[in-house]
């Protein structure tokens, strides 16, 4: 349950409404701000992640020669290498803590901007905020499966990764979120 850049404006706007039809906090500004703020974080996040991955990429690529003669499997060494440095890209690789803890930045920067209010405990809100992250990645496969399913019910053939096929592809994607509440 990888949070890719693609994803975050869905998980982003799925927090606000999710802490918005909650009934315990009140939205000093509107869901727009809710969004942004937590787009910021998740995005902050993600981005720590890809030159993490990018920094273990370089390292392999590095050492392509001595891993080859060393026959090691480089996806178990890519692995191995990303744990060792997650602490210097300040990376939490256990998603259940990683959520957690992006939830509670969440949390955090809205409660300081001024942008919610409310009358529980903490714990409550970030609760709502970590299970809107987890519920919409756990969606995303199947809102996945439903898109595809669609586009290749069509006639006419589209092929990834062309312009025609990711602009159907999200406009079909958004529907799907729509349909399901989470837009």
């Amino acid at each position: 349950m990888k949070i890719s850049l693609k994803t975050i404006p869905h998980i982003s706007n799925k927090i606000a409404i999710d802490l918005n039809k909650s009934g315990v906090v009140t939205m000093t500004k509107g869901l727009e701000p809710v969004t942004l703020e937590a787009h910021k974080i998740l995005e902050e996040s993600v981005k720590k992640e890809l030159l993490l991955e990018d920094k273990v990429n370089q390292y392999l690529e590095d050492n392509e020669e001595e891993i080859e003669f060393m026959l090691a499997d480089e996806r178990q060494l890519f692995f191995m290498i990303k744990k060792k440095l997650a602490p210097e890209f300040e990376v939490i690789l256990d998603y259940e803590e990683r959520f957690s803890d992006l939830s509670h930045k969440i949390l955090d920067e809205l409660y300081e901007e001024d942008l919610i209010h409310f009358d529980v405990t903490e714990n409550r809100i970030k609760n709502i905020i970590y299970n809107a992250i987890t519920s919409f990645l756990a969606d995303n496969s199947e809102i996945e499966d439903a898109v595809m399913d669609k586009i290749r019910s069509y006639k006419r053939r589209f092929i990834p990764g062309t312009d025609e096929f990711e602009i159907l592809h999200e406009k079909l994607y958004r529907e799907e979120l729509m349909k399901r509440g989470m837009e």
